[in-house]
């Protein structure tokens, strides 16, 4: 297959960290695939990724020169499906590949990714794309929040992961590790008044920026807990922090299927989460301990926190094990490629008839 990404956001978010991943995975199955977008970091990640990325302007929606970029585009490179995102790439690489007769998936990364507009309504019938998703609960709130849209019009393909083989080693004192977006969303605030509750010897390591930051670094010091919480703002070593530690922390109040917790799983960190969005589709049943309520508080987990730390070391490395291991039999990258690699093919087969 010859296949075209096309992102026409901003900044970086975890449909790029998506489309990198699976792209790759889709070179290395022998496929040819071009990556567009407009920020000039995920272009230069694309082209070390799969050798291809060209920087776009899009301009506005159904702009006549991003539309005849595109079209040329496909032409050379014989596009067989396009997979865009949920802006100015649909009304401009989704139009050119229409007027082509090529595919279009389109993929939504929230249930309510996309507002019900008369705008996206005639895009969607003029373009009739087919919906992928990260989760059935994300699938399930997007078909509801746009009633024209069908279940059999929706695909689903969990996130992929590949799980770490390092050796697992249980530090001392134990180490917890947050790494979403410093953002009031993400329940930062309730995990560091969850810590000040606790006695037991720890370290945090939090990762990331956003615009809630100076406000959790002086709550973290109004709590005494400053000299226990590790900030490090951006870090493009995530990966090395997750092997050095034990414990992942999500305490979001809102999530689709949350790229973080995955990462932390596939590691071999005990998940200690919130049971929101798509988390409830990851976590094996004997792990399901360590998911709190989605209006869990402070002291919930605290609890539950407390108790992670003190199991003894043999436990704690039993339960990571199983955290990995549930990445290899529920969202291995390999696996969640191949299926997605059938699905893709399935709708060019489809289309084309």
């Amino acid at each position: 297959m010859n296949i075209a990404f096309v992102n026409a956001t901003r900044k970086w978010g975890g449909v790029k960290s998506w489309t990198l991943a699976f792209a790759e995975r889709l070179c290395s199955f022998g496929h040819d695939v071009h990556i567009y977008g407009r920020q000039p970091a995920f272009v230069e990640a694309a082209v070390k990724a799969v050798g291809h990325g060209r920087q776009v302007s899009f301009g506005a929606d159904l702009n006549p020169r991003a539309i005849a970029f595109f079209m040329s585009e496909f032409r050379r490179h014989a596009t067989d499906i396009v997979c865009v995102n949920v802006g100015k790439d649909l009304a401009t690489a989704g139009i050119a590949a229409r007027i082509m007769g090529i595919p279009v998936i389109q993929r939504i990364g929230l249930p309510e990714d996309i507002p019900y507009r008369l705008k996206t309504r005639l895009l969607h019938r003029l373009i009739r794309p087919a919906f992928l998703c990260p989760c059935r609960f994300i699938a399930e709130g997007f078909t509801r929040s746009l009633p024209y849209i069908t279940p059999e019009d929706v695909h689903t393909v969990l996130n992929g992961k590949t799980a770490t083989d390092h050796t697992l080693v249980a530090h001392a004192p134990r180490r917890l590790i947050a790494t979403q977006q410093l953002n009031p969303d993400k329940g930062h605030d309730t995990l560091l008044r969850a810590l000040a509750r606790i006695v037991t010897p720890f370290e945090c390591h939090i990762v990331g920026t956003g615009s809630a930051e100076t406000r959790l670094k002086e709550l973290a010091a109004s709590l005494g807990i400053a000299d226990r919480v590790v900030w490090h703002g951006f870090r493009p070593d995530v990966a090395s922090l997750l092997e050095q530690s034990d414990i992942f922390l999500l305490a979001s109040h809102s999530e689709g299927l949350p790229n973080t917790l995955l990462e932390g799983m596939a590691t071999g960190l005990l998940p200690l989460s919130r049971d929101v969005g798509g988390v409830g589709e990851v976590i094996p049943a004997d792990l399901t301990r360590w998911m709190l309520p989605r209006d869990a508080d402070d002291e919930a987990f605290a609890a539950r926190i407390e108790e992670a730390l003190n199991l003894p070391a043999p436990d704690l490395l039993r339960l990571r094990e199983r955290a990995r291991e549930a990445c290899r039999q529920t969202f291995d990258l390999t696996t969640c490629t191949r299926e997605l690699e059938t699905w893709l093919q399935h709708i060019i087969d489809t289309r084309h008839k």
